[in-house]
């Protein structure tokens, strides 16, 4: 995300997905690399650190050894046993019985090298019988845990050297990754503001001239159907400039928040829509609780009710029905079209999600209301079945 907001670009839900997917992948694979470096660093320290405590025990062998017949062959008897800080002795006799050991446990597995944990033992067998006729003689260097100690001190250092790097790297690659895209989303977002631009005198002119005529006088029933029509367009692209204003200057609106009854402002935009739901002979009904008052942005409430309206009308059998709900709780529009699958739900609110494209539309209109829902802390669902009805519910 911080690199989203480092590229000051608002990518759709799908390409975020993608870069997502991506970020974690290359996050993946890099902790990959970094935990395989790490475990052969580790296990060649270890092998290394081994390799230098066997040539001590060795050494340390071939001394106790000496010493030991040194001991036997002693008539003087003021040598004492050979003792050093770093290895622990035990002799053992013929019938591998302890003699003598300098251990708590003394060891009793008698293999020539052991790698134990923290410790290395070597076993000697039949040395020449020397101090209390010893037959056997096992030798242990004390555990040094320097070696790890500096290991785990290298791993964690270059490590964090190293995920750093990949992660500049991994920076780097996502902003030219990004570029192609964020190119295009500014030549597109140009291309909107401009277009809207230009759609807005050409549509007021065309609106303001259509209410103008008096339909009721026109006896051509063709020539009413051809004003009833313009119109419709006239409205159409007028929602789609409204709704493209909407998006471009979201971040700019601020509201301005009145009170509101809501079943005056649901009949004044069903009168809006009536020519074009009488186009495919769309009826109404209405169950509005006439005390609903909502304390909210006017021009936002309209935003809401006209997409979900234009939905109902859009998506509609011709000869169907809408109805509209209204009570303390909330609001319902429902209608007896197409209907949505059920997979597809959960994508209706994402920017440009269209999934069924014969009747037109940019996939904007839903994800418009779902903004100005979550401004408002408003909770909306939908409830849709195939080829029978859609019905968008909204909880105040």
């Amino acid at each position: 995300m911080s690199v989203l907001k480092n590229l000051d670009i608002n990518l759709p839900h799908s390409e975020k997905r993608s870069l997502y997917r991506f970020l974690a992948l290359y996050t993946f694979f890099t902790l990959v690399v970094l935990a395989l470096t790490s475990w052969l660093y580790y296990s060649l320290q270890k092998e290394l650190a081994q390799g230098a405590q066997t040539i001590k025990l060795n050494a340390y062998t071939d001394e106790f050894m000496l010493e030991l017949q040194e001991l036997q062959e002693d008539t003087t008897n003021t040598l004492l046993y050979p003792r050093d800080e770093g290895f622990e002795t035990s002799l053992y006799g013929s019938d591998y019985k302890l003699i003598y050991s300098t251990l708590s446990e003394p060891q009793n597995d008698f293999t020539e090298i052991i790698y134990a944990p923290n410790k290395l033992i070597r076993y000697v067998t039949r040395p020449k019988e020397y101090y209390l006729h010893t037959q056997y003689i096992v030798v242990e260097i004390m555990p040094d845990e320097t070696w790890l100690d500096e290991t785990i001190q290298n791993i964690t250092l270059y490590g964090s050297l190293f995920f750093l790097l990949m992660s500049m790297l991994g920076y780097f690659l996502v902003r030219l990754f990004l570029k192609p895209m964020r190119d295009a989303l500014i030549l597109l977002d140009t291309f909107i503001k401009d277009t809207t631009h230009e759609l807005n005198t050409p549509v007021s002119t065309i609106l303001t001239n259509v209410e103008l005529i008096d339909t009721k006088s026109l006896e051509d029933t063709k020539l009413l159907k051809k004003v009833e029509r313009i119109e419709i367009g006239a409205k159409t692209i007028s929602n789609i400039y409204e709704d493209l204003t909407y998006l471009i200057l979201q971040h700019k609106i601020i509201s301005s928040d009145e009170e509101i009854t809501l079943s005056e402002l649901f009949k004044e935009r069903v009168e809006y829509f009536t020519t074009m739901a009488h186009m495919k002979k769309i009826t109404f009904t209405l169950a509005l609780d006439e005390q609903v008052v909502l304390h909210a942005d006017r021009k936002k409430m309209i935003k809401i009710i006209d997409n979900l309206l234009s939905n109902a009308i859009k998506y509609n059998k011709m000869g169907g029905s809408i109805t509209l709900s209204l009570n303390a709780q909330g609001f319902s529009v429902e209608d007896s079209g197409r209907g949505i699958a059920q997979q597809n739900i959960a994508e209706m609110f994402t920017r440009y999600a269209r999934f069924d494209k014969s009747a037109g539309g940019f996939g904007i209109g839903l994800n418009i209301v779902k903004m100005i829902c979550d401004e408002y802390n408003f909770t909306i669902q939908i409830e849709s079945k195939l080829g029978e009805f859609t019905k968008v519910h909204i909880t105040f």
